[in-house]
């Protein structure tokens, strides 16, 4: 399948893995990008610059296909060393960078003086047209379903992606209830040129988690999230297990007077165990609506080829048949 985002990151399928904090390691964007979408590093989860480099040199090693990094620019005090980052990202050869959180434009031009292109996510129509002002390449559009942080607006997909597709020149993919070729080809007929997936792919065989989580998605229904942080507009949506309890009886209980020191407990540094160890109610980790239709855990290869082959039956059988 050709589309501008095929072209954009020379891969042969439309398909995108985000990154996802303690998921996205070399061997998941290995298999991704093998498979002929665009697997993703996620660049925050190496603790340095140099773990970095070497990630990107792991990934080299198991793939010869484009794959990209993550770097998601946090709002923090002490912001973690973006340059070297970058530098670990231009010396490894990497030329597609996905960025999310605050804006990438103080960075942007390091990035295009190396020649990387740059996909943005955005939860807005309003982010996504900042995103293409800045010179970023590509966008991909977050709406209210996703799993992480959604942004406030609560702007499902339905509306988002055609909104997106009445103003921005530069190409888009969906994101937030990506799972199948269902969801490729309607996005597709939103606007989009293509879809980036994240719960879907932790829950695959190569996906580097503990079987716990993969066997959690696969038994959560579309009614199992919940949205966190909002009191502190820092809205998550997560899968709901004893932590999550804890922090909702908190937000009910302390209304706009919570702050972060009061859920910290919970969302502060659980990903490594629960991710690794598989110690599911530690904490809240991000998840989307999209459990709900996930239902096995196969290889990327057997996913993607899947993906295609039903969005193909659908555009040709389907939609043709009817007119």
């Amino acid at each position: 399948m050709k589309t501008r985002i095929t072209e954009l990151f020379g891969i042969e399928h439309p398909i995108l893995q985000g990154g996802m904090h303690w998921v996205g390691f070399a061997e998941l964007a290995a298999a991704v990008s093998n498979a002929g979408g665009l697997g993703t590093i996620t660049g925050l989860t190496q603790k340095t610059p140099a773990d970095l480099a070497n990630e990107i040199a792991k990934c080299r090693e198991l793939t010869n296909k484009p794959f990209a990094v993550n770097l998601t620019f946090l709002p923090t005090v002490n912001a973690p060393d973006y340059p070297g980052y970058i530098d670990a990202i231009v010396k490894g050869g990497v030329k597609i960078v996905e960025t999310a959180g605050r804006s990438p434009q103080e960075y942007m031009p390091l990035l295009k003086d190396a020649g990387i292109k740059v996909i943005h996510k955005c939860t807005s129509v309003r982010h996504s047209l900042k995103a293409q002002s800045i010179g970023c390449d590509a966008v991909s559009v977050d709406g209210f379903e996703c799993g992480g942080h959604p942004g406030e607006d609560d702007i499902p997909n339905m509306i988002l992606l055609p909104r997106a597709a009445e103003e921005l020149d530069i190409p888009f993919v969906a994101s937030g209830g990506m799972a199948d070729g269902r969801s490729l080809v309607s996005a597709m007929a939103l606007g989009a040129e293509g879809m980036n997936m994240g719960t879907r792919f932790i829950a695959t065989k190569e996906a580097p988690v503990h079987e716990n989580v993969k066997q959690a998605i696969v038994a959560a229904s579309e009614l199992d999230t919940r949205l966190v942080m909002r009191p502190l507009r820092n809205t998550e949506r997560v899968l709901n297990n004893a932590a999550v309890a804890r922090i909702v009886e908190k937000e009910k209980a302390l209304g706009d007077k919570l702050t972060f020191a009061d859920i910290i407990d919970e969302v502060a540094g659980v990903y490594p165990r629960i991710m690794q160890n598989g110690e599911m109610d530690l904490g809240a980790w991000s998840c989307g609506m999209v459990a709900g239709l996930i239902h096995d855990i196969p290889s990327c290869e057997d996913l993607i080829e899947r993906i295609m082959k039903q969005a193909e039956e659908i555009i040709r059988a389907r939609l043709v048949s009817m007119l």
